[in-house]
């Protein structure tokens, strides 16, 4: 059965049913074995059906950016009983001070049947929350060290994270109009996958959560982040195999 075979590729283990508790840690565990990453552009397209995407994330047990993640994990979701809705969101560039284009990511928004509260769920955005966030919720929703907020801006939310140093950062904006996945996410996804003014065009990632933080291979570095604490190391072409390997359990 296909639900199983994800529930055991992610490592989950208890009942999973239609409610919070269920919601909480498949989220928390899908970020835990399944990494973000890119390492496909260049080399492969990106498909968004769902064969394609159950073929590589589950079957050969790779990682994906936003549309391959939440777009798989959407399905996971209904299948179990939770209402999930596609949006659109864009990303928050810093150095541009403004939000990117239509569809620059997909984020998911799950309701519990026959209750209100509205969750953000996104288990396809890197280094950012692990757990759902309630939407209508305004104050600060705290996850271990760090801290999000669910702003109300403009025709929709602005999602905001308090870092390990304190200091705030807008993470992406979405809005609350209904969308189809895959159809309206695939132009974006070319764009991402072909574009030189895409981050994704531009450098290799791949990261993963851990149980006391997280560990991302960018480019040539190494990056562990254990309790807040970061440190970085420099790696050679010939290690990337292995390291792939050894924290992200990932053979190109």
């Amino acid at each position: 059965m296909k639900l199983d075979k994800y529930l055991h590729r992610i490592g989950y283990t208890p009942s999973a049913s239609a409610d919070i508790k269920t919601l909480r840690g498949l989220q928390a565990a899908h970020m835990l074995t399944v990494p973000f990453e890119n390492l496909d552009i260049g080399f492969r397209p990106i498909l968004l059906d769902e064969n394609s995407l159950w073929s590589k994330l589950i079957t050969h047990k790779r990682g994906g950016f936003c549309y391959e993640l939440n777009g798989l994990f959407a399905w996971l979701l209904k299948e179990i009983g939770f209402e999930v809705t596609y949006f659109n969101a864009r990303v928050y560039s810093q150095k541009d001070n403004t939000f990117g284009m239509d569809f620059d990511h997909l984020t998911l928004m799950v309701r519990i049947p026959h209750e209100s509260t509205r969750w953000l769920v996104d288990v396809g955005f890197g280094d950012s929350f692990t757990q759902p966030l309630n939407i209508d919720d305004t104050n600060e929703q705290v996850q271990g060290l760090r801290g999000y907020w669910v702003e109300a801006f403009r025709d929709g939310y602005q999602l905001w994270q308090r870092n390990y140093d304190g200091s705030r950062e807008r993470q992406y904006f979405f809005d609350l109009i209904p969308r189809r996945f895959p159809d309206e996410y695939l132009d974006a996804c070319l764009y991402h996958q072909t574009s030189p003014e895409s981050m994704f065009t531009r450098k290799r990632i791949i990261t993963r959560l851990t149980e006391d933080g997280r560990v991302s291979l960018d480019n040539e570095k190494l990056i562990i982040t254990s309790n807040g604490e970061r440190t970085t190391q420099e790696v050679k072409e010939a290690e990337r195999t292995s390291l792939l390997k050894k924290y992200f359990d990932v053979t190109l």
